[in-house]
């Protein structure tokens, strides 16, 4: 082991690359022919202790926006650390795939370092820097927007709990301000468009790649599926979930009693029942969660409590806030945080549910000896969270340690699976875009253009809310959807891990603790099998056909019918 890293090390930001560059440079010189696992565990360490320092500079960015010097301290890790890693850790790479065995349990990671390994371009690094500080950028728009409501100034994310007001005007109101406000922002976000997306063309094109797509698959490590296959989901969505989504619109359209859904009627309940109101304080969010964990399994409460006691949550909302929801890792002291934008609604309860399955993915991934095994595709990575939101649903009763009388449990059981059906069109809508966006990377350049793609895939998926007269805003919402500027191409893994999701709550139906024990058993593997396999150890199959979509909105349509 690394003797001369300090345990006090851990959890700095004033690493400089000097420091780093002598245990690297320990690494390299090393001749590893018989000694793989110690060298494993040596380089282990230091990615940890890179890995958290990022992390932790993120963070600092995204919980005040307007920091200057926080935002000073990560754009020195990006300038000043990070290439110098990535080019170190290249070296270390290499000499790992030249060495003709390795510990059991390291075939996975094995494939995902030489995909790595082979998209490596020194003159990618400065690009990627680049990239990362146009994300700051982007997060320091969206986090500034205010409005004035009521003679205060709030966030356009505090505008939420108005849109479930029964007064329609009331809501409209709202809705209108808020988009009034993200509007003027266009120009500084199609700005920040055209160069995210010269600097990925870029740099497929110094990877030797004639186009992002097939570049940013080979980065995502997307070796299960293809984009033909995204497009053949897409088509099962069109085919099989759209119209179910149609059918819960128009029940809600008709207890409504309105004309037709409008984009500010479909957070307000249908029956005129007040929102649903299970928190006021964040501590009071954390107490719940607690409960509700701790009826789930008992270790995954231990989990949460810890997080609670270690102050690794950051729950409310506030002025120059980041927008969304994210949980990190700081992996050299085997800890998740969690990050999200809470103003008291239900929507925040299924929020917190859904980071922490992410963290107790990191908790249960933690015994494994090397920081590659650690690692997880996305695609599973989000069944541990989207699982965890109907895992912990039927313990939403008060009586259960939850937050709602019983009537109002089945209520919030009701809203989340109707809004997963809706979800699912607008996961094709998001994905269908960037697929276009990187097709026709000429086109997209031009906002417009974007804006009119936009509002096409919308109106291919999402058929049941009337944008007359709010064409504008309409087109506006590829320029607010995180992912499309932030993460291209990360969105699709939403679609696929709720469809696996699903199919762990239909075995939980039946056996709620069988399928639990199996839920995490697949994330104690982290990332030592493939993508099919961890589905299938967690009770579910991979899947992106019309045949297994339909079965899993047959479940939860015949769930809500029962409700």
């Amino acid at each position: 082991m690394f003797r001369s890293i300090p345990k006090d090390a851990r959890g700095t930001l004033d690493w400089s690359w000097a420091q780093f560059e002598h245990f690297y440079l320990d690494l390299a010189t090393r001749s590893i022919d018989s000694e793989v696992p110690a060298f494993l565990q040596d380089w282990t360490a230091l990615s940890e202790l890179v890995d958290e320092t990022a992390s932790r500079l993120y963070v600092a960015v995204t919980m005040n926006t307007a920091d200057q010097d926080a935002e000073a301290r990560y754009n020195r890790f990006l300038d000043e650390i990070y290439p110098n890693a990535e080019q170190a850790e290249q070296r270390l790479k290499m000499s790992l795939l030249e060495q003709k065995t390795v510990p059991q349990g390291f075939e996975i990671p094995l494939l995902k370092m030489r995909t790595e390994a082979e998209l490596f371009r020194k003159e990618n690094l400065p690009l990627k820097t680049d990239e990362e500080k146009l994300c700051t950028q982007y997060d320091k728009i969206m986090g500034a927007q205010t409005v004035e409501w009521e003679g205060k100034e709030v966030t356009v994310a505090q505008l939420r709990p108005v849109y479930q007001s029964h007064d329609r005007a009331m809501r409209e109101k709202a809705w209108r301000v808020a988009a009034a406000r993200q509007l003027m922002d266009r120009q500084a976000i199609a700005e920040l468009w055209g160069k995210f997306l010269g600097l990925r063309l870029k740099m497929a094109s110094n990877a030797g790649y004639t186009d992002y797509r097939s570049f940013r698959w080979k980065d995502l490590q997307r070796f299960d599926y293809t984009p033909s296959d995204c497009m053949a989901f897409h088509r099962a969505i069109e085919e099989v979930v759209t119209p179910a989504a149609a059918r819960i619109a128009e029940k809600r359209r008709r207890r409504l009693g309105v004309e037709s859904l409008r984009p500010w009627d479909m957070e307000v309940d249908p029956l005129g029942r007040p929102a649903l109101a299970p928190f006021k304080e964040s501590s009071q969010l954390e107490q719940g969660l607690s409960s509700i964990f701790n009826r789930v399994d008992p270790r995954l409460g231990s989990y949460f409590d810890t997080m609670v006691r270690e102050g690794l949550l950051d729950l409310d909302n506030r002025k120059n806030k980041a927008p969304g929801g994210y949980c990190t890792e700081f992996p050299a002291v085997k800890r998740p945080f969690i990050f999200m934008n809470a103003v008291g609604l239900h929507d925040d309860v299924q929020t917190l549910l859904h980071e922490s399955g992410h963290a107790f993915h990191h908790f249960e991934r933690g015994h494994l000896p090397y920081y590659q095994q650690r690692k997880v595709g996305m695609e599973f990575s989000e069944v541990a969270s989207m699982a965890m939101e109907l895992l912990a649903s039927p313990y939403l009763d008060r009586d259960k340690g939850g937050f709602y009388e019983q009537p109002d449990a089945v209520r919030a059981l009701v809203d989340h699976l109707e809004r997963s059906i809706r979800f699912w069109p607008y996961m094709a809508a998001v994905d269908a875009f960037q697929h276009w966006v990187y097709e026709n990377p000429a086109e997209a350049a031009d906002p417009s253009k974007c804006d009119a793609q936009w509002a096409h895939v919308w109106e291919r998926f999402i058929t049941w809310i009337d944008w007359s007269g709010l064409e504008k805003e309409l087109m506006q919402g590829w320029q607010l959807k995180l992912h499309i500027h932030t993460v291209p191409f990360y969105y699709v893994e939403y679609g696929l891990a709720q469809l696996g999701a699903v199919q762990v709550w239909g075995n939980a139906l039946n056996d709620q603790s069988k399928a639990v024990s199996a839920y995490r058993q697949a994330l104690a593997l982290g990332g030592t099998v493939s993508l099919p396999d961890l589905f299938a150890r967690a009770g579910a199959k991979f899947a992106l056909d019309a045949q297994t979509l339909r079965s899993a909105v047959s479940l939860m349509e015949g769930v809500l019918d029962s409700l």
